[in-house]
């Protein structure tokens, strides 16, 4: 009887751990073509919706991009501390309805993203539907 009450307390507890993670926090991104780590967004929550802008670029040689591409108030602005994940609100386990800015191409597109475990982040940008886009995975940054 006390392995059942302890195996159903473990069942809880890894239920609730589960539960209580979040996006919120700092992820390291990763090149598609090449595998090599970009960046270092930092997600955070404001005024209910989800953000995340680049808190650190990992490659020397990229510092000081600026975003030549981008449209609006974002043309000609540094990458580094540009909010690039726009209004995001979660729905169930993911985070929808907001954007993605891809500063290399200066164009926008719709995302969600979700954990896949408590170090793993999906996003996967789209147009139109979301089938019709590309999926990234990103690790979280250990403090």
């Amino acid at each position: 009887m006390k392995n059942w009450m302890l195996t159903i307390g473990l069942c809880f507890l890894t239920l609730g751990t589960i539960q209580g993670q979040s996006v919120i926090g700092k992820w390291k991104t990763i090149d598609d073509a090449t595998g090599e780590a970009k960046s270092v967004v930092e997600i955070y929550e404001k005024s209910g919706k989800i953000y995340g802008k680049v808190a650190d670029i990992l490659r020397a040689d990229h510092k000081k991009d600026i975003c030549v591409k981008c449209e609006g108030a974002d043309k000609n602005k540094p990458i580094l501390g540009m909010v690039i994940i726009n209004g995001l609100k979660k729905d169930g386990s993911e985070y929808s309805g907001g954007t993605i800015l891809d500063p290399t191409n200066g164009k926008k597109y719709k995302c969600y993203i979700e954990l896949e475990s408590a170090d793993k982040l999906k996003l996967r940008g789209y147009v139109g539907i979301s089938i019709m886009g590309r999926t990234q995975y990103w690790t979280r940054v250990k403090n």
